[in-house]
């Protein structure tokens, strides 16, 4: 068992072997992700890195019953507001910088033919943003099954940017779906693969949305 001490108000947890693992590649950064917040009554994810620290943490009060997912560092800095588009079944999402809700980073569209395609969904920069850079085309894309924890996302350029794969068995003793890795390279911001993974997890995730309605 290993013992996490976050940098926060959270209480002392045992958690069971949380920590993130460091790569020999140093463009590589891979977090050991927890389907679960350090808070009671909460729902959300809590992210370690190698050495056990806090990186990443969503605590929803209430099943997110404010409509939005907050993804916050380890002293509950604001990094991505994440929402649902209205009306669209919980198909289309976007993702904020920060508090800043008016001006999407990116938006998240579920693949419409699941059946006959790998492809899970299509992240994509808003015109608006993309204009300022000399073009609208695709952001990423996301392919492989988020119910085995087994995604790699994709640049325009068909580079593995993040990949969310299970996390290894310690001990002969299995983690299940709750605990698992998200890797991410160089290419990518990590806040924001944290943020797509947020997303799958609503969009695939087995168990209750942290988002009502």
């Amino acid at each position: 068992m290993t013992k996490v001490h976050p940098s926060t108000t959270v209480p002392d947890l045992e958690l069971p072997e949380l920590a993130g693992v460091r790569r020999k590649d140093s463009n590589t950064v891979v977090l050991t992700v927890w389907r679960k917040s350090l808070l009671f009554s909460c729902s959300g994810f809590t992210v370690f890195d190698a050495e056990g620290n806090l990186v990443f943490r969503v605590d929803n009060y209430g099943s997110g019953s404010t409509g939005e997912i907050v993804l916050m560092d380890a002293a509950g800095k604001p990094l991505l507001t994440i929402r649902r588009k209205k009306l669209s079944l919980g198909a289309n999402w976007v993702i904020y910088d920060g508090e800043d809700v008016v001006d999407p980073l990116f938006s998240v569209k579920k693949h419409s033919n699941l059946l006959h395609s790998k492809v899970l969904a299509h992240v994509t920069t808003p015109c608006n943003r993309r204009r300022r850079r000399g073009g609208c085309s695709a952001g990423y894309e996301v392919e492989g099954s988020y119910s085995r924890r087994s995604c790699t996302v994709y640049d325009e350029m068909r580079r593995s940017v993040a990949e969310i794969r299970q996390k290894e068995a310690v001990g002969g003793v299995a983690f299940g779906g709750d605990v698992f890795r998200l890797v991410v390279h160089t290419d990518v911001e990590t806040r924001l693969a944290m943020g797509i993974l947020i997303v799958l997890d609503q969009m695939f995730g087995s168990r209750v949305s942290l988002i009502n309605g």
